[in-house]
């Protein structure tokens, strides 16, 4: 169909197309009058991002699309609707449960089922670029409209709070029973550590530990003296045996030393009178007396401080092994005290390590406390919804709009159809088409003419054609 016979068409269907028209804009505002009118209210909430002051952690951090989504499913959720139904007491309604009776056969809760029917009335819708959510309710009435909207949104705000306090009371009750454990385990640790303080003499405060050490290192020292003084004296006790004169303390001795003087004087005597005497002489002999008495007592002497020596040798020796036997004990008392000190410190550690343990669910257990005893949401409601002064549907100009964007290609596809089904010549391209003949010219016809040739339908004109062409007659 080209543009022309499109436009005669319109051109001679117009009556049909402009009723058309005209019916659909007719209808749909008749309809839009009539139809019951419903009415939308809208509340908005805000959901606080700052910090939570009892467990001082984000609730989102940033405001996440994912999150408010969440939100968003949270309020059309079946836990906020049942929440509204208890809160408003919808399901005592006598009207309510005959109702429910008659659609669910009895079968199922009532309070879901109410859920459902006021879920479809709702709609949610976040904003993206701020932490708003609007909450719209649809309604036969502004005042069931609006009672029911902020009804859905204090439901939020109560499932909200709860869905935070809930797990609180629960960590609560599971923290309170595991301090209650490490307390028990606690106070048995300190028990055994002070059970075996009490048993091994051992204080928190004790210091024989270092006392002991102290002791250990002047045994040390003596010892060490001790051993000293025994290797000289056993040095000097060997020499004294093998040539005792040369002793030191013989040679340092002042009575072996004026002994001995004496003797070299007797002897220069003796020698003198024997020289004048003679070996025989009464007075050589009392000299060689006197000069061995004097030997017998250096002798003597000697012998006495080469015995001294040795007494003073043994005596060390057994200093020395008393000293070692001291040391030894000491020693054995010290490592018997730090592996004592050692046990001690082990169960000491058990009971710091149970007591950071009990701290630390302490410390858990009242910040789930004073979380479940939070009544303070993160969600606050921005603007309550109040009664709509117009209807939200049906919308008188919005529908009147679609019916003129729309009736108006109806009507042309109607006019269309009805020029399908009584087909007439309107161009010379319906005559090319219909006869299959080429066009050799075009007469111009008088009115009644044309009036004649417009009311025949394409087929009959077709035929009239056909026989007032030559030759027809003789075919």
């Amino acid at each position: 169909m080209s543009l022309t016979q499109f436009l005669s068409i319109l051109v001679a269907r117009w009556k049909w197309v402009l009723g058309s028209f005209a019916g659909i804009v007719a209808l749909t505002v008749l309809a839009s009058l009539i139809w019951p009118k419903s009415y939308t209210a809208t509340a908005v909430v805000v959901v606080d991002s700052k910090p939570d002051p009892v467990s001082a952690l984000l609730y989102t951090g940033t405001t996440t699309p994912g999150f408010m989504a969440t939100q968003v499913e949270i309020v059309q959720s079946d836990r906020v609707a049942q929440r509204v139904v208890r809160n408003l007491r919808l399901g005592e309604s006598v009207q309510t449960r005959i109702e429910w009776q008659e659609d669910t056969k009895g079968t199922g809760s009532i309070e879901a089922w109410l859920a459902e029917r006021l879920t479809k009335k709702l709609d949610v819708k976040p904003s993206r670029e701020s932490n708003l959510i609007t909450v719209n309710y649809k309604a036969d009435s502004p005042q069931q409209a609006a009672f029911m909207a902020n009804a859905f949104v204090q439901a939020y705000l109560d499932t909200n709070l709860d869905l935070r306090t809930d797990p609180a009371k629960q960590y609560s009750s599971f923290f309170d029973s595991r301090s209650k454990q490490l307390r028990e385990e606690l106070e048995a640790a300190q028990a055994k550590l002070s059970a075996f303080q009490r048993e091994k003499g051992i204080l928190a405060t004790d210091e024989r530990l270092d006392i002991e050490n102290a002791r250990l290192n002047d045994l040390s020292t003596q010892l060490v003296t001790l051993q000293a003084l025994a290797a000289e004296s056993s040095s000097r006790q060997t020499q004294a045996r093998r040539s005792a004169g040369e002793l030191t303390d013989v040679l340092a001795n002042p009575l072996i030393a004026s002994l001995k003087a004496d003797l070299s004087r007797a002897q220069a005597k003796l020698k003198e009178l024997t020289a004048t005497l003679g070996d025989n002489h009464p007075a050589v002999v009392q000299q060689r007396a006197s000069i061995n008495e004097l030997r017998s007592r250096i002798d003597a002497e000697t012998g006495r401080i080469g015995s001294g020596v040795g007494v003073t040798a043994t005596i060390n020796q057994a200093r020395v092994a008393e000293v070692q036997a001291a040391f030894d004990a000491q020693r054995q008392k010290v490592l018997q005290m730090k592996a004592l000190r050692d046990e001690a410190a082990v169960m000491q550690k058990d009971v710091e390590n149970a007591q950071r343990a009990y701290d630390a669910v302490l410390a858990r257990l009242n910040q789930s406390s004073l979380e479940s005893e939070n009544k303070l949401p993160n969600v606050a409601i921005l603007t309550p919804a109040t009664e709509p002064l117009k209807p939200s549907s049906p919308n008188l100009l919005i529908n009147t709009a679609l019916a003129v964007l729309l009736g108006f290609p109806i009507a042309i596809g109607i006019g269309l159809l009805i020029e399908n089904r009584d087909r007439r010549v309107r161009t010379l391209d319906d005559l090319t088409r219909t006869l299959t003949l080429p066009v050799i010219g075009t007469l111009q016809l008088h009115a009644r003419q044309r009036r004649l040739f417009g009311r025949q339908r394409l087929p009959a004109l077709s035929q009239s054609l056909m026989r007032s062409l030559p030759g027809a007659a003789a075919k």
